[in-house]
């Protein structure tokens, strides 16, 4: 399951791993299952989360490896270990029932994996890790097509049916009738994926109009802080801004804390950044800091045409242990905590118009959160920009999972994404999750192109919320079917 992630990329690998996990919780009491789960668990997520300490982990040594044993062992439970008992629990109930209870059993055991993976991602709030869903693998597959139907974690249901109708074959193949249950199923799965690939919204989408410029000025995060590196930075993305310049740019947006320091503080560098914006005669996107006497923020400022300030974004989703410590007053004496910022979180959507374009502004961690998407849509977000320091993951997996969780906002909502990433992977992801323009890691860039309108998606009116509410009624009428017929 973990080489269905970048950067192996092998989408097939997602349902055959599905296929081999299903197989043994089928076999196993609840209670195996769980712990099974766990160590199963515990594994993939150390590999899909081994980017999390490529800097953060040599700030921090020799406490490097909680950066990822962390996460990974939380995850493992919430992801892998509660499903697994659930699943095992499920099939031993209905084993012995008759057909039709059997054959619904891996309907309902994708459906608890599918909603456990929205809990630990997201229905555990400030503490969620959204990264790993195995839906973010098909954001370019034959399945792309369901995320602006049912989302990620819709996507991640589907896959999972086909690993555990395969295991249900192989488990119950003496059984009567079980290829033909496996055989409708199929059937199924490939009428509601060609259904969803027909009726898709961004099947046709309108020529884009709105130009707009993503600047990646490639800083290494290992001279990011030094002396001089502040100028540095300034200079960098003020040349490579005004080289996009030619293409007539109405946004330009810069990464993530590009500005290292706390833009509040400095008059000079906020009339410097406005002289900009009226040069460029666009909207300048810039990410720094804001410090006051009492919070932190991460930020971006946004810059008007006429020089003038639109609007400043504060980031509303923080990265648990990095950019804040939870449980603040019961954690605080482990000596690690001691490096881990402390900013406070926003809590505005900060949606700005420029050209009478309604621009969503997204920092880094928060573009995992489907939920923040949808909530700004529904505020009538046209388009997103993702703002991210992509710098802290060097060459590994990190800025290609990331950038492949973009692909799946576009999907998902129907919007047009900016992506602008320090040092990659910047580009204007589309609609339909294709990258129009994509830039290479470690590389100075300036990415120019056009975004267009937004194209409406049943995902936008139902949300992830709905989705996992409506995956663990699955599981629950799967199991209630089952034990009435037995009756």
């Amino acid at each position: 399951m973990a080489l269905a992630f970048p950067k192996t990329n092998g989408a097939i690998f997602a349902p055959l791993g599905a296929a081999l996990l299903f197989y043994a919780w089928y076999g196993l009491s609840a209670v195996r299952a769980f712990w099974v789960g766990w160590v199963a668990g515990f594994a993939y997520f150390f590999m899909t989360f081994a980017w999390f300490g490529e800097t953060v982990g040599a700030i921090i040594a020799p406490y490097g490896f909680v950066v990822t044993c962390g996460p990974a062992l939380g995850d493992a439970f919430f992801g892998f270990a509660l499903p697994g008992a659930l699943v095992a629990f499920l099939a031993r109930t209905l084993r012995s029932r008759d057909r039709l209870s059997r054959a619904i059993v891996p309907l309902g055991a994708s459906a608890i994996f599918a909603a456990c993976e929205w809990l630990r991602s997201e229905g555990l709030g400030p503490l969620g890790v959204p990264f790993g869903s195995l839906g973010f693998t098909q954001s370019s597959s034959v399945f792309a097509p369901l995320a602006s139907f049912v989302g990620t974690y819709g996507v991640t249901f589907v896959i999972c049916a086909i690993g555990a109708y395969a295991a249900y074959l192989v488990r119950m193949r003496a059984e009567r009738g079980v290829l033909a249950d496996v055989l409708i199923a199929g059937a199924a799965i490939a009428i509601i994926t060609g259904a969803a690939s027909a009726l898709w919204p961004a099947r046709n989408l309108d020529a884009p109009t709105f130009p707009v410029a993503a600047i990646q000025g490639d800083i290494a995060q290992s001279v990011k802080f030094v002396p001089g590196s502040l100028d540095r930075a300034i200079d960098r993305y003020e040349e490579l801004s005004l080289r996009a310049k030619r293409a007539h740019p109405a946004l330009v947006v810069w990464p993530e804390t590009v500005i290292p320091t706390a833009l509040n503080d400095s008059d000079a560098l906020r009339v410097r950044f406005s002289e900009l914006a009226r040069t460029l005669d666009a909207e300048l996107v810039v990410g720094t800091n804001v410090v006051t006497q009492s919070d932190a923020f991460n930020v971006l400022y946004f810059f008007a045409p006429d020089g003038g300030l639109d609007s400043i974004y504060r980031k509303r989703q923080l990265v648990p242990f990095a950019e804040h410590l939870p449980f603040a007053p019961l954690l605080s004496w482990i000596p690690l905590t001691r490096e881990i910022s402390h900013f406070s979180e926003g809590a505005a959507s900060g949606i700005v118009a420029p050209g009478g374009v309604r621009i969503g502004p997204i920092i880094c961690w928060e573009s995992a959160f489907s939920g923040l998407f949808v909530g700004d849509v529904r505020e009538g977000a046209d388009a997103f920009i993702i703002a991210t320091d992509d710098a802290w993951f060097g060459t590994t997996a990190g800025p290609y999972q990331h950038a492949q969780i973009a692909q799946m906002r576009a999907l998902e909502t129907g919007r047009w994404i900016v992506r602008a990433a320090s040092t990659g992977i910047s580009g204007i992801v589309a609609p339909d999750g294709s990258y129009r323009e994509e830039t290479s890691l470690d590389e100075e860039a300036v990415v120019t192109g056009k975004i267009g309108l937004p194209v409406a998606t049943l995902y936008d009116a139902i949300g992830p919320l709905a989705i996992a509410i409506a995956l663990g009624c699955i599981y629950a009428l799967v199991l209630v079917v089952g034990r009435s017929r037995a009756r």
